[in-house]
């Protein structure tokens, strides 16, 4: 926290943000960095979208506590949410094992979500992925991050933005979710005996 205060401090860079962490871990971070008059962060990139809403238990609530934009990777599951079919016939649908990790164990209780994603873009007149951008703006996300191999997809992502879900498209959306294991870059705990904060 220390060398990244040195960066803001020389003018190196304007603010920080950081990613894929447990809530105890930024909190822990962020009361380092006031105690000792350093930059806090204030952008945080998380995994989240309809697919995945873990980080809602812990770390969301903490960063909208402590003022911190959401930019959360992975706003349309890997491309899961921007079709009504599971499997993709791309090349990297195909041969992508990290998004295979991530969202495959749980293809029949996700897929009634991705149906739901469906019927509400059929609704609105819009492309799926619209819609799933659209629940994010609604849960306070600030930036998603999206994979824009296309024009099209920037296009998409703007459009996006004029479509409001009322509270009854978001509970739709919402209610057939069930909580999944922890997956990404934090999917394993630290092993036994790891000092998680320095006690002074």
């Amino acid at each position: 926290m220390e060398a990244l205060n040195e960066l803001v401090k020389c003018g190196k860079v304007r603010a920080i943000g950081v990613s894929a962490m447990y809530g105890y871990q930024f909190h822990n971070m962020q009361i380092i960095a006031r105690d000792n008059h350093w930059t806090p962060f204030s952008t945080m990139e998380n995994h989240y979208n309809l697919l995945y809403r873990e980080d809602e238990k812990e770390l969301i609530p903490i960063c909208q506590q402590m003022n911190v934009s959401l930019m959360p990777y992975s706003p349309l599951a890997g491309g899961h949410l921007a079709r009504n079919t599971w499997e993709s016939n791309t090349l990297r649908g195909k041969t992508d094992r990290v998004v295979h990790g991530k969202y495959d164990h749980f293809e029949k209780q996700d897929m009634e979500i991705v149906k739901c994603v469906d019927e509400l873009a059929h609704k609105y007149h819009c492309k799926m992925s619209q819609i799933a951008l659209a629940w994010q703006w609604a849960k306070g996300v600030s930036s998603p991050i999206i994979g824009a191999t296309k024009m099209q997809y920037i296009d998409d992502a703007v459009m996006a933005l004029e479509i409001s879900l009322t509270n009854e498209d978001l509970t739709y959306l919402e209610e057939m979710y069930v909580p999944h294991p922890i997956v990404g870059a934090i999917n394993e705990n630290p092993p036994q005996g790891t000092v998680l904060l320095d006690k002074k």
